[in-house]
């Protein structure tokens, strides 16, 4: 049954254009397969796999291949990657687990768009790699450490977008292993430990985070907090967030709001179910958009000044991934439906 968000109220329909933001991302590509935030800026792994999905999303699947071949290709030996990259060399030799384990999120989005199984094969070792890497900053009670500094040391705060995201990630390494025929019982240990620290140990993580909007929904987003709990736990966070008829804030305490996270709230509506809300969400950021079609990073309010003015890939690509789970574009729609997930991995 669709909730009424605190008198959310319907706004018009909004046209889908997918074809503009896809449009953005492959011009930015470089012919390695590497894509930045923008033209001369920085490449991070978790931004680039999903830009990545942005353009298997609108048909450019090549492209989104030469992506991941791009990101298993400067892969290091434990299975990190470096946190930035600026034409393929390192900028930040920082080893972040959640940059990395999300390359499993990439790779099963593609199989899900493409049905083909060879390319989960040749992605296996990254993706495991990847994960095993994640995991191994895994702290007893469940919290994954956010990295490894680039003098080797583990930084053992964890954050909890960060765990939250890791745990998508173990979800479509599981699937991708289910595909394969690969039991990994070990991840599946994991999983539930990390699901248990995200839902019952919140002073694990970096409370000073909860200023992020992502600290408030990513939890649901990724389906370790569901049912009742994800349900109080939107409407807790709305009223702090969600400046109606505009979209939400990055941090609760500033006049900014961004695209990005008005789109993974919409994203994070339609995985449980309300369909009909994140449309509406997703409606307040239709028209913000440059004259290329692509969409603003963000802007402030109430003024309505366009900061930055950057046309960012990874912000268009989190407006492509929404659009797919409201408006059903492709077979990876259900991608993030709490739903889909419920009976454990699919295959």
């Amino acid at each position: 049954m669709e909730r009424d968000f605190l008198g959310l109220r319907p706004e018009p329909e909004c046209a889908i254009d997918i074809e503009a933001p896809a449009a953005l991302i492959a011009r930015t590509q470089l012919p390695s397969g590497e894509i930045p935030w923008c033209d001369g800026q920085k490449t991070d792994p978790w931004d680039h796999v999903e830009a990545a999905m942005g353009l298997g999303i609108a048909g450019h699947r090549a492209a989104a291949r030469k992506a991941f071949q791009w990101l298993a290709g400067v892969q290091l030996r434990d299975g990190s990657w470096y946190s930035a990259y600026l034409q393929g060399r390192a900028q930040d030799r920082t080893r972040d687990a959640n940059m990395s384990a999300y390359v499993a999120v990439g790779v099963y989005h593609h199989y899900l768009l493409t049905g083909d199984a060879g390319f989960l094969s040749t992605m296996w070792k990254t993706v495991c790699a990847a994960i095993e890497f994640a995991l191994g900053l895994q702290a007893p009670q469940g919290e994954i450490h956010w990295a490894i500094s680039p003098q080797g040391r583990v930084d053992r705060m964890a954050l909890l977008t960060g765990s939250s995201s890791i745990y998508m990630s173990i979800k479509c390494a599981l699937a991708i292993a289910a595909v394969l025929g690969r039991a990994r019982p070990g991840w599946q240990a994991a999983l539930r430990r990390l699901g248990h620290a995200i839902r019952f140990k919140p002073h694990l993580f970096n409370v000073a985070k909860s200023r992020f909007s992502m600290d408030w929904f990513y939890p649901v987003l990724c389906g370790a907090v569901s049912g009742a709990d994800a349900e109080r736990r939107v409407e807790r966070g709305w009223r702090k967030f969600v400046v109606e008829s505009l979209g939400v804030r990055c941090v609760s305490d500033q006049p900014w709001v961004t695209l990005a996270e008005t789109s993974e709230l919409a994203l994070t509506l339609a995985a449980l179910g309300h369909v009909e809300t994140a449309r509406i969400v997703f409606g307040w950021i239709g028209d913000r958009r440059f004259e290329d079609g692509s969409y603003w990073s963000g802007f402030t309010f109430p003024d309505m000044t366009v900061w930055p003015e950057d046309r960012l890939t990874w912000t268009n690509a989190g407006i492509l991934i929404a659009a797919d789970a409201i408006f059903e574009l492709t077979p990876a729609a259900a991608l993030f439906s709490h739903r889909r997930w419920s009976d454990g991995p699919p295959s």
